[in-house]
């Protein structure tokens, strides 16, 4: 499994978990695309901002392996911000390919693309 150094492991101030430390023995908790409702709370919010922000910073628009990343927090994004480019994609494997669809995050995410976002990063 691929450890993403400088990702930041949860959201600062929260216990929203963006990484994993090891590897699972029972294999990967499978990715499956979870649908974001618009009455979710303000901390949920903030957390798919947060690492939207983190994707951005660290891999921009370049393909990543899924590696380290935590499953539930990129399964708010996955199908959306976050595309699957394996064909045919295997959800459990910590190895798959992903990557950014930097078009559908800056309409999605606007403040993490202008400055204003959680690290306050540039895009």
């Amino acid at each position: 499994m691929i450890k993403h150094r400088g990702f930041p492991s949860r959201l600062p101030g929260t216990d929203f978990q963006f990484t994993i430390r090891r590897e699972n023995k029972d294999g990967a908790t499978p990715l499956k695309p979870r649908e974001r409702h618009a009455d979710r709370r303000p901390a949920d919010r903030r957390a798919d901002a947060g690492f939207v922000e983190a994707l951005w910073m660290c891999f921009g628009e370049q393909p990543f392996a899924r590696g380290n990343l935590d499953a539930g927090r990129l399964s708010w994004l996955l199908g959306r911000e976050v595309i699957a480019l394996d064909d045919p994609f295997d959800p459990c494997d910590y190895d798959a390919m992903l990557q950014l669809d930097v078009a559908r995050a800056r309409a999605a995410f606007p403040d993490v693309f202008s400055g204003k976002g959680i690290w306050g990063g540039s895009a």
